[in-house]
C-alpha cells in the first residue's frame, strides 16, 4: 500500500518513524458529465473571473474570503512559518478508555506502518502497552494543510489511527428529537425487544452493497447492447404508522420466516440434521398377535425349563422343544412342529400351554420309569427291546 504521509509517533520521549496508509477505500461508481446532443464530456476549467481567460495550475494560489467579499491572500510560505509542532508528528497527549472517545467524532481511518528496521522495537512496545491496558491514545497530528486531532488504537498487531472530528465540530442533537412527550408501553417494548432478538447478530463480512452490484449489471448490459428492463418495485409499505402492536408482530414472524428459510436451505447443503418421522400406531389386531406370541415364546422355555429338571432329563430333552430347536437347521419336519407348537400356543392361551406342558412330562417321567423296572428285572435284552419304545416316543 502507497503511504500518504511520514512522520513520527511522539510517546513522550520516544519517537517512532512511522508511515502512514489509508485503511479504507471507495468502492462507489463514479459518473461524469456529457453533452446529450452528442455525447461530448464536459469538463470543468479554472477561467479567472476579470479577463475570462482559463488559468493554470502554476498561477493559482490561496486566499482567505473576508466577511465583505475582499480577498486576502495567503501564502506557502505563510503557513510554513506557523508553529505547528505536528506538521511531521503525531503527537500522543493522553490516554483514555475506548468508551470515552464519542463515535459521532470518527473521520478517516488510517493504518501506521513501522518505518524502517529501527522502529520496528518502539513501534511493537506501544502496540503491546495498548493491548494491556484496554485504552487508547488520543494524538495531534497535521494533515493537508491542518491540524487533527486522532485515536490511535491496536487493530490484529497494527496500530490504526482514526481522525477525529474536533469537540466543537459536534452539533447539538437537541433540534432532532420528536416534539411532545411520547409515551412507550411494555408490551410495545416487549414485541420491540422480540424483533430484535429475532434478526440476531449479522457476520459483517457477509454485507455488501447491492446498489453498486446493481449499477455495475447496468453498465455491463449497456456496453453489451442488451435491453435492461426495469425492475420491480420492493413493497416496502407507505411509510405511515397505523397500527404500532401490529406493525411488530408482522416483522417478527417475517423475520422468524426468514431465518427459518434460512435454515432450511443450510441443512440441504449439509444433511447432518436427522430426519424426524412421526411414530406410526400398530392396528389391534397386530398387537394381539405380538402378545400372544411373545406369552408363547415364554411357555415354550418354561416347558423346555421343566423337562430338564426331571431324573431322565437325556429322554426327556429328547422329546422336548430344546431338542426341535437343534435339529431344526437338519430337519425341516421339527420346524414345522415348532411352528404348528407356537399356533397353538397363541391360540390356546399361555394357560392351556403350561397345562399341556406338564401333561406331557407327567407321563413321559412315568413311562420311563416303567421302563427302568422292567430292564432291573429282564435284564440288557429288555433295555434293547425298549430302545424302539424310546424312538417311538420321541417321534
Amino acid at each position: 500500500m502507497r503511504s500518504i504521509w511520514n512522520g513520527a509517533i511522539s510517546f513522550g520521549l520516544v519517537s517512532i518513524p512511522i508511515k502512514l496508509v489509508n485503511a479504507t477505500e471507495n468502492h462507489s461508481i463514479s459518473f461524469r458529465q456529457i453533452h446529450l446532443a452528442d455525447g461530448g464530456r464536459i469538463r470543468y476549467r479554472k477561467v479567472c473571473e476579470l479577463d475570462e481567460e482559463e488559468v493554470s495550475g502554476g498561477e493559482i494560489g490561496k486566499a482567505y474570503e473576508d466577511a465583505d467579499g475582499t480577498m486576502i491572500p495567503i501564502t506557502d510560505e505563510d503557513l510554513a512559518q506557523l508553529p505547528l509542532p505536528t506538521a511531521k508528528t503525531i503527537e500522543i497527549v493522553a490516554f483514555v478508555p475506548a468508551d470515552r472517545i464519542d463515535p459521532l467524532q470518527m473521520d478517516a481511518a488510517y493504518y501506521l506502518s513501522a518505518n524502517g528496521v529501527p522502529a520496528a522495537k518502539p513501534y511493537t512496545l506501544l502496540r503491546e502497552a495498548l493491548k494491556r491496558s484496554n485504552r487508547v491514545a488520543v494524538a495531534k497530528y497535521a494533515l493537508r494543510g491542518r491540524e487533527r486531532l486522532g485515536m490511535l488504537r491496536v487493530v490484529d498487531d497494527v496500530i490504526a489511527m482514526h481522525g477525529l472530528l474536533w469537540p466543537d465540530e459536534i452539533r447539538a442533537p437537541q433540534d432532532a428529537a420528536p416534539d411532545g412527550d411520547i409515551t412507550v408501553r411494555d408490551a410495545e417494548l416487549d414485541l420491540a425487544d422480540a424483533l430484535m432478538d429475532t434478526l440476531g447478530e449479522v457476520d459483517m463480512d457477509s454485507l455488501h452493497d447491492d446498489y453498486r452490484e446493481a449499477v455495475e449489471e447496468l453498465v455491463a448490459a449497456k456496453a453489451a447492447g442488451e435491453i435492461v428492463l426495469p425492475a420491480e418495485p420492493e413493497d416496502t409499505g407507505d411509510g405511515k404508522v397505523s397500527d404500532l402492536i401490529a406493525a411488530l408482530e408482522n416483522s417478527v414472524r417475517a423475520a422468524r420466516s426468514s431465518r427459518n428459510a434460512e435454515g432450511a436451505g443450510d441443512g440441504d447443503e449439509d444433511s447432518g440434521m436427522a430426519d424426524v418421522h412421526p411414530i406410526k400406531k400398530t392396528s389391534s389386531r397386530t398387537s394381539g398377535k405380538t402378545a400372544r406370541t411373545t406369552e408363547a415364546e415364554k411357555t415354550t422355555g418354561t416347558a423346555k425349563k421343566t423337562t430338564h429338571r426331571t431324573p431322565t432329563g437325556k429322554t426327556v430333552t429328547r422329546s422336548g422343544s430344546s431338542t426341535a430347536k437343534k435339529s431344526a437347521p437338519k430337519s425341516t419336519g421339527a420346524k414345522k412342529s415348532t411352528s404348528t407348537t407356537k399356533k397353538s400356543a397363541g391360540g390356546a392361551g399361555s394357560a392351556g400351554s403350561r397345562t399341556t406342558a406338564k401333561k406331557t412330562t407327567t407321563k413321559t417321567t412315568a413311562k420311563t420309569a416303567t421302563r427302568k423296572r422292567t430292564s432291573s428285572s429282564s435284564g440288557g435284552t429288555t433295555t434293547k427291546k425298549a430302545a424302539p419304545s424310546r424312538k417311538r416316543t420321541s417321534a
